[in-house]
């Protein structure tokens, strides 16, 4: 059966195929190692030509319920595709970034069919495009379909950027108003929240190259600072300098700043404490 699927027909930069090929000779692998595999990934990747469509099968093929059936669900996200070529480029970012910063990822394959962190904030940049086109209630359904199949909440109006790794992903909580910047790292559990019933502007701002550790509560309208690093279980309720660990609850800094971006290095070991938490 010959390719198939409803955004094949949009143009496809040189980048996204090249991309999308290494991810089909990757399925054909796992093919020949396990037959048994070979209808999920049939359906998952071979039979798509396009990175494009094949990120929208398999969102909605998760996402996809009694009141929004998958063909439905897979053509809002190819019009969203079609319309804002941005997606796309982030959702191969995100993917490049799983491979290359978790050691439990062997390749791009592995990710792209099984990661719910990674289908978590594909889900969240479809729900964006909705919300910012007024279709509200329909980002909100992702949002919710999103929470309940990866365990995930990130709500539609947040600002999330390229290079995005959510470790594991459970338990994951994005507020209205936080913002995320490029290659941010968080593992589960994380939260970034308020701290009550504040209107307007309420949540974190993370920005580039940041780390958060698993369990880690960052609430407020405060911003985590370029690479710095949030030690897990921390809870975090005033701003973060840049190149700084914080540890503990209430976080403080330890150690001296760093010079690298942990988010790239997903190292989380801390330095040595000097008080205890």
């Amino acid at each position: 059966m010959p390719p198939t699927g409803l955004c094949d027909g949009r143009v496809t930069t040189e980048a996204a195929q090249e991309l999308w090929t290494q991810v089909r000779e990757e399925a054909v692998s796992a093919v020949e190692h396990d037959r048994v595999m070979a209808e999920v990934i049939r359906d998952t990747v071979l039979l798509h030509e396009t990175f494009a469509d094949a990120l929208a099968h398999r969102l909605a093929r998760k996402l996809s319920d009694y009141a929004l059936a998958i063909d439905t669900l897979e053509a809002i996200m190819c019009e969203a595709l079609s319309a804002d070529p941005a997606i796309e480029e982030a959702a191969m970012a995100d993917l490049t970034a799983v491979r290359d910063r978790d050691p439990a990822c062997p390749d791009l394959l592995t990710p792209f069919l099984y990661f719910k962190g990674y289908h978590a904030v594909q889900s969240y940049r479809f729900s964006n495009w909705l919300w910012k086109r007024g279709r509200l209630h329909l980002a909100k359904h992702l949002q919710s379909r999103a929470s309940e199949v990866f365990a995930v909440d990130v709500h539609p109006a947040a600002r999330l950027g390229r290079g995005i790794l959510f470790d594991h992903g459970t338990a994951i909580v994005i507020g209205e108003t936080a913002v995320i910047d490029d290659d941010v790292s968080m593992l589960q559990g994380v939260t970034l929240g308020g701290t009550g019933k504040q209107c307007g502007d309420r949540h974190p701002k993370v920005r580039r190259g940041v780390l958060i550790g698993a369990g880690a509560k960052v609430l407020g309208n405060i911003t985590i600072g370029e690479g710095a690093k949030v030690g897990a279980g921390s809870i975090v309720l005033e701003s973060v300098q840049p190149y700084t660990t914080v540890v503990g609850n209430p976080a403080r800094p330890v150690g001296t700043r760093h010079k690298h971006m942990p988010a790239l290095t997903m190292d989380q070991s801390l330095p040595a404490l000097d008080y205890a938490i």
